[in-house]
């Protein structure tokens, strides 16, 4: 029951993220947040996420 609530499944996202390397899941992860896309287009979210994803430079994953 836990899983249908949208932070853990956009947690889980973000681990998976982490554990792959795959930015795929990292937009995945901010698509679900209700917030998110009540503010951004789906292009803008994925242009944010790579905006964040550079900003942090080396102190993240090489994401693909």
């Amino acid at each position: 029951m836990n899983r249908t609530n949208i932070n853990i499944n956009t947690q889980l996202l973000t681990i998976e993220a982490a554990m792959t390397g795959k930015k795929e899941h990292i937009y995945h992860a901010a698509m679900l947040d209700p917030h998110t896309p009540a503010e951004l287009s789906m292009d803008d979210i994925v242009a944010l996420c790579d905006g964040l994803i550079a900003a942090h430079g080396t102190s993240l994953p090489a994401y693909v």
